[in-house]
C-alpha cells in the first residue's frame, strides 16, 4: 500500500484549502518574508493565470514562491535559453520555481584536442 503524502502534517486536500495567512505560518522565513512583501506585477499575472485554471503557463518569473493553488499545474520556466517544463507536486510547496529549472549543464570532458601537450594527452577520457 502506498504511503499517503503529508506536508507539515497536512494531506494534499488540506494544503489546497489553506488560505495565504495560514500558509505563510508554515513556510520558512525567507519565503514568508517574500510573500509578506507582496507579489510583483509579473507574479500577480502568473497567479491570475493559475486561478483561471490555465495549464502550461510560460513564465520568466523564476523567483515565484510555489503556493498551494499551483499544485498539479504545469509551468514552463525560462532558464536563460529555453523554457523548461515543470509539473508542480505537493512536495514542491514553499520552494521557488527557479530551483527546478537549472541554468547550467554538467560538464563532460572528452579527449585532448589537437596541439595538446604530452602530459594532457596521457589523461584518459571518462
Amino acid at each position: 500500500m502506498a504511503k499517503e503524502f503529508t506536508w507539515q502534517g497536512k494531506s494534499e486536500e488540506d494544503i489546497k484549502k489553506l488560505d495565504m495567512k495560514q500558509f505563510m505560518t508554515m513556510i520558512p522565513a525567507r519565503q514568508r518574508r517574500t510573500l509578506k512583501r507582496g507579489f510583483t506585477e509579473q507574479q500577480q499575472k502568473v497567479l491570475k493565470l493559475v486561478q483561471e485554471g490555465k495549464n502550461n503557463i510560460k513564465t520568466h518569473c523564476r523567483d515565484m514562491v510555489i503556493v498551494p493553488a499551483m499544485i498539479g499545474k504545469t509551468f514552463k520556466v525560462y532558464n536563460g535559453k529555453e523554457f523548461f517544463q515543470i509539473i508542480i507536486a505537493p512536495d514542491m510547496i514553499g520552494h521557488v520555481l527557479g530551483e527546478f529549472s537549472l541554468t547550467r549543464k554538467s560538464v563532460s570532458h572528452s579527449s585532448a584536442g589537437i596541439g595538446a601537450t604530452r602530459s594532457s594527452k596521457a589523461v584518459t577520457a571518462r
